[in-house]
């Protein structure tokens, strides 16, 4: 898994480079289409790049977005009206059966299909109208690192392309760098606090908040330990209850117009005694987490997960788990 986090940085640059063609014709794609929805098809850390994408992809262009459950198709036999629409499907083996019925239905009702995958050809690939190949490389270790970042960062080359949107662009195409300064963060004064407890909670608004998912899972995922992602609005509808003296809450904000709230949040809370993290500079009671500012709001996001991967791994080593190969987990999980 350690290897994996550092391979993100070359990984990046990787599906940049051989997969632009894809990501062109996938834009225009999007673009002729121009479709009134999208909906995405997902499980797991795929399914928190999609809700990611489903943030980057409505601050952008305006359209909504919904997951789709893919049991719809391949429980339910639903019929779907797609026929104004775009779908986004992310599989990294590509071959879950109930992902690839889904992503047959979308096809099948008229959606302009996209598959963002690890594996071609496979079952998803074959199923949709555009798939792309995510080049994140053989990945090993059961919990998915790189193939969850290049998920996104296919998606957002091809939300770049589809907008011509010059800034993400430029954004896109400087995360290679950017994540070589991400993943050498060091997160330990995290570590040196969390040695007694047994939950807690990650926050995150928009973007952000998918991110706050993708780590909650990593914890449970990795270190057998109980973690739940809201949004840093929601959590106070209700969750914030849970958190009392000593409390470990960790609040993923980027450089976007949520991290005063976020941020603000979080303080509170550390205010009342909660062991409070956030990774913002604006902190005036939580502890702040070290992170990188890569000048784009969405993909400031992005490079939140770098550093927690760097993190969590270690920390899983630290309580005596192996990361690589968590117990009752499997590297491809197929569903129907």
């Amino acid at each position: 898994m350690r290897c994996e986090i550092d391979e993100i940085p070359e990984a990046a640059a990787r599906l940049l480079d051989r997969s632009k063609d894809a990501v062109k014709a996938t834009g225009l794609a999007l673009r002729e289409k121009d479709p009134a929805f999208l909906v995405t098809i997902a499980r797991g850390s795929s399914d928190h790049a999609a809700l990611f994408l489903k943030y980057a992809i409505e601050l952008t262009t305006g359209r909504p977005v919904a997951s789709l459950g893919p049991s719809l198709a391949s429980i339910y036999g639903a019929d779907m009206r797609l026929s104004g629409a775009a779908s986004i499907s992310i599989s990294q083996s590509g071959k879950s059966p109930d992902i690839v019925a889904m992503a047959q239905a979308a096809t099948k009702a008229g959606a302009v299909t996209i598959a963002l995958t690890n594996t071609l050809p496979s079952p998803i690939s074959q199923a949709s109208t555009h798939p792309l190949d995510i080049q994140a490389g053989p990945e090993i270790a059961v919990a998915a690192t790189k193939s969850y970042v290049n998920s996104i960062v296919a998606g957002l080359a091809i939300l770049a392309e589809w907008t011509d949107d010059a800034a993400l662009r430029r954004a896109v195409a400087d995360l290679p760098i950017q994540f070589a300064k991400a993943v050498t963060l060091d997160w330990q004064m995290l570590a040196d606090n969390l040695t007694e407890a047994e939950s807690l909670f990650v926050l995150g608004r928009g973007p952000a908040l998918a991110i706050a998912s993708e780590a909650a899972l990593k914890f449970k995922e990795t270190s057998g330990m109980h973690a739940e992602a809201y949004s840093a609005a929601e959590v106070l509808h209700g969750p914030v209850a849970l958190v009392e003296k000593k409390f470990p809450v960790i609040g993923l904000a980027a450089r976007d117009a949520a991290e005063g709230s976020v941020t603000g949040i979080l303080d509170g809370l550390g205010a009342k005694g909660a062991l409070a993290f956030v990774t913002s500079a604006q902190a005036k009671t939580a502890k702040i987490l070290p992170f990188i500012e890569t000048g784009h709001p969405i993909t400031d996001a992005l490079a939140l997960i770098l550093p927690f991967y760097g993190f969590v791994e270690s920390w899983s080593r630290s309580r005596g788990l192996n990361p690589d190969a968590p117990v009752a987990l499997k590297k491809v999980t197929e569903t129907r």
